[in-house]
């Protein structure tokens, strides 16, 4: 019973103890805190000696939510991170302290360099439910700065292979006010990384790849980091929405051809049903792009598909003219030989007979109508191995020998990064 008493008593002890040493680091991390910020002025960039500060930076991409061809911009979430040197913030590390984690509102009073995106449309920072942003002070007076920033960001596509193309959106960051002289922007060695929750719906994102755009404005060197975002286009969705569909429309089109040269009604009314909902297809599949000057793969495509059975049509009005020449020329030339051959047979009391030659269930067709039967058989083969070469050769220009400029800064120094999907 002693015994355990005695143990009891113990365990009070420690754990008083415990909770008076954590008071006093507690104690000693709020002394430490407020004799740094005493003199301490967030005004002024931790130069020495005339040497710039460097501020490293990296993004740890959350998500890019859509990516707009019509108004050419993309949204994204990440966090910024940087981190640089700042000698006011050096304390004793023998005071077992090892890091000092600032509270949002003490942020204010330290030194922050003053970083922007420049193809930034719209940005904010997360407050919900405190301000996402937070700091770490170390005892070499390394400052280690991170914040949840979501925006809009500008990003100029090149829509000539359009749905077949691949985009490079960029993010670039610069100092505003702070010329190279005081503030050196620069990637860390992982420049960025990938949440491994981010899908994208229209997109796959194939690498990632930084670069400097250091800039002038009105003769002061400023630095710049940029970082591209190398996308291809999933193709399912336009496959199974327009290129399936005007490919069977087509193929459509091509039952006017083994249909009779008398079905008139049947072949009028499938020609024309081809040409209006191709020509439906073809609104429908640039609907919602931006307008641009020049042509895209899209357009190639609903194009040939339109011009197709448009053709179509044009080959059933010869194959008709062909054959309604031959019945006007026909009847022009038998109808004395009918009106003298009704008279003497009704004369007669007998019916007229058909004479030799004429087109009829037991004689031999004339030459145009076999000619329009001819235009038929040869538009059955013309047709389809047209447009097989055409299926050819688009695929063949658009996804193996028109390749995209792979980089739009290849001459800007900077390193290329696989994707590496991170954890959160």
């Amino acid at each position: 019973m002693k015994f355990d008493t005695v143990l009891i008593v113990l365990s009070l002890i420690v754990f008083a103890s415990l909770i008076s040493a954590r008071n006093l680091t507690m104690n000693i991390k709020h002394d430490l805190v407020g004799e740094l910020l005493r003199d301490y002025e967030p005004t002024q960039a931790p130069t020495e000696h005339g040497v710039p500060v460097t501020d490293e930076v990296q993004l740890y991409i959350l998500s890019i939510d859509s990516i707009s061809d019509s108004s050419m911009d993309y949204d994204m979430s990440f966090y910024l991170r940087q981190r640089w040197y700042d000698p006011r913030l050096q304390f004793n590390a023998s005071l077992g302290i090892d890091v000092l984690e600032l509270d949002p509102k003490l942020m204010e009073k330290i030194w922050v360099p003053d970083i922007y995106i420049i193809n930034e449309k719209t940005a904010k920072i997360h407050e919900v439910t405190v301000p996402n942003k937070m700091m770490y002070l170390y005892p070499n007076g390394l400052v280690l700065y991170s914040a949840r920033v979501s925006g809009v960001f500008s990003c100029m596509m090149d829509l000539h292979k359009y749905p077949l193309d691949k985009q490079i959106c960029d993010i670039r960051l610069e100092s505003y006010s702070h010329s190279a002289a005081t503030l050196v922007v620069r990637w860390r060695e992982l420049p960025a990384e990938i949440s491994k929750t981010l899908r994208l719906p229209q997109f796959d994102i194939k690498k990632l790849r930084s670069f400097h755009c250091d800039q002038q404005y009105m003769g002061i060197n400023y630095t710049c980091i940029g970082l591209d975002i190398h996308l291809m286009r999933n193709i399912g969705y336009y496959l199974t929405q327009t290129y399936i569909p005007s490919v069977l429309v087509v193929i459509l089109s091509w039952v006017n051809f083994w249909l009779s040269v008398d079905a008139v009604p049947a072949r009028i009314s499938l020609g024309l049903l081809t040409v209006l909902t191709m020509t439906t297809q073809s609104s429908n599949a640039v609907r919602g792009l931006t307008v641009v000057s020049y042509v895209k793969a899209m357009d190639v495509w609903v194009f040939a598909c339109l011009f197709f059975v448009f053709a179509g049509l044009l080959e059933f009005a010869w194959v008709n003219v062909s054959n309604r020449v031959e019945s006007r020329r026909k009847s022009i030339t038998d109808l004395p030989s009918l009106m003298n051959g009704h008279k003497t047979n009704s004369q007669r009391g007998d019916s007229p007979k058909p004479k030799e030659g004429k087109e009829g269930f037991f004689f031999k067709p004339s030459k145009n109508r076999e000619k329009a039967r001819n235009i038929d058989r040869v538009s059955r083969i013309l047709f389809p191995i047209t447009f097989i070469l055409f299926n050819t050769a688009y695929w063949l220009i658009y996804m193996v020998f028109w390749e995209p400029v792979e980089d739009k800064h290849i001459d800007s120094e900077g390193i290329t990064i696989p994707v590496i999907l991170s954890d959160d």
